[in-house]
């Protein structure tokens, strides 16, 4: 009888051997512990970027969307409406904070662009 000879794809054998690899790496990460502050921290982010007030992270460029920026600031809103009554102070008062300061960041935006459009 003959012996049948199996071809090994060395290539594969290779990738294989990193992907065992990458998962061990991933391990260094931790993400944060879900929080009610850290949430809402990170959509008040999401739209001071879409104010135009820092650079968006994935292209490294400041933009302005005053149409998703209006978006997150009403979330932030109605978040807050639905939590009455079930956050802690510092947690009122962090959102009520970021409210405002968007809120303001926002018609200052609107207003400067209704005055553009009007020259």
């Amino acid at each position: 009888m003959e012996e049948n000879k199996k071809k090994v794809d060395e290539n594969w054998k290779e990738q294989t051997g990193k992907e065992k690899v990458a998962p061990q790496e991933k391990k260094d990460f931790v993400p944060p512990a879900p929080d009610f502050n850290f949430f809402i921290t990170t959509l008040a982010l999401q739209a001071a970027i879409a104010l135009g007030q820092m650079p968006n992270p994935s292209t490294n460029k400041t933009e302005e969307d005053l149409t998703q920026a209006k978006f997150l600031i009403d979330t932030i809103g109605m978040l807050q409406e639905k939590t009455k009554g079930n956050l802690t102070k510092e947690e009122e008062t962090l959102v009520e904070n970021l409210l405002y300061e968007l809120r303001m960041q926002y018609v200052t935006k609107t207003k400067n662009a209704e005055q553009g459009g009007k020259q």
